[in-house]
């Protein structure tokens, strides 16, 4: 959540943008009959809603605009939710009423801040509000974004987002934050070792694809015209890269034997990056290349630039699994600069 600061005529008012995460049901009932539900939150509230496309179990809802705006949608989504329980309750035997459950998408980062020092700040929260709010433990698959769960009735959740939108404001997103795509419930796949498409992803999935050929499981999933590998995929690629690596983490001893060490040997795989594109890999301060060698385990040395050449040698060394995680981070970069498709 960045937030970009307007100043208007009631004093300072701060644009931010909040992702919810929903399953398709909850999706289906705030876009309503032709769109209507979601057309009236949108001229109410006056935030901008987008619904992540796709056929998938789950979806990203995205709210944007001033503060207030945003509450008002949220207002509208969390009263929405509660006519769903009551309708859905008139059917049912059931007596007692159970709590609207919302889901937010928050960077990792900023989950310390939400849960304050010793839990001190989440406890707060749930005290002043009376809702119920859980930072899960994990990062949702393929991201370094966790699901915030906030549930209890429709006034409770507003107060806490509220309060969740003021810590989020103060303690901004610390380095690049790779987004929650939710996985399509069934898109085209190639099989591992298949042909897949002669662009710079597909060199370093068909790598990916030599590694997981033991998989039964379809190893790419194909989005617009790249190959991205599954998420759960990716997870046991970098698994399997973090088990293998040749090199002795910090703090570990290497074995006393060195023939007993069964780390495989290293190996090194050579790349050439125009000048142009070199920042969209190193990012501010060597943060994205910081990133991408705690992923993948590889070592990864980039040259200084020589006079009157418009490359940069990017120099990778580890095992085969190191090298095609970090040769897949780089290229996932790099698509999102070339393509604009935003952080990854």
């Amino acid at each position: 959540m960045e937030p970009s600061k307007v100043q208007s005529e009631g004093g300072l008012n701060v644009t931010l943008t909040i992702r919810l995460l929903m399953h398709g049901k909850e999706v289906g009932s705030i876009i309503g009959k032709k769109g209507e539900t979601v057309k009236k939150m949108r001229e109410e509230s006056a935030a901008r809603i987008n619904i992540s496309e796709g056929n998938c179990p789950e979806r990203i809802v995205t709210i944007t605009g001033p503060t207030d705006a945003i509450f008002k949608a949220f207002a509208m989504i969390a009263y929405k939710f509660e006519e769903d329980i009551i309708n859905s309750m008139s059917n049912s035997p059931a007596t007692s009423k159970p709590p609207v459950t919302l889901r937010l998408v928050v960077p990792a980062s900023q989950c310390g801040s939400l849960i304050g020092k010793g839990g001190s700040k989440i406890k707060e929260m749930r005290e002043s509000t009376g809702a119920q709010v859980q930072v899960a433990g994990d990062m949702l698959p393929n991201s370094t974004e966790r699901a915030v769960t906030i549930s209890g009735t429709p006034d409770a959740i507003i107060q806490c987002v509220k309060q969740i939108c003021v810590v989020m404001l103060e303690s901004p997103p610390k380095g690049a934050t790779i987004p929650y795509r939710p996985k399509p419930a069934s898109t085209p796949v190639i099989f591992s070792g298949g042909q897949v498409r002669a662009d710079p992803l597909a060199a370093s999935t068909a790598n990916l694809s030599l590694l997981l050929q033991h998989q039964p499981l379809p190893a790419y999933t194909i989005q617009g015209q790249y190959a991205i590998p599954h998420p759960d995929q990716l997870t046991k690629l970098h698994q399997l890269a973090m088990q293998q690596t040749p090199f002795t983490p910090l703090g570990q001893t290497t074995p006393a034997f060195p023939g007993l060490d069964a780390s495989p040997p290293a190996s090194t795989h050579e790349l050439t990056i125009p000048n142009d594109l070199i920042g969209c890999i190193i990012g501010r301060q060597g943060t994205k290349i910081n990133e991408i060698r705690q992923m993948s385990g590889a070592q990864i040395k980039i040259a200084n630039a020589m006079e009157g050449s418009s490359e940069r040698q990017i120099t990778i060394t580890g095992t085969p699994a190191n090298i095609s995680l970090a040769q897949y981070l780089i290229n996932a970069r790099l698509t999102s600069e070339v393509t604009g498709m935003g952080t990854l």
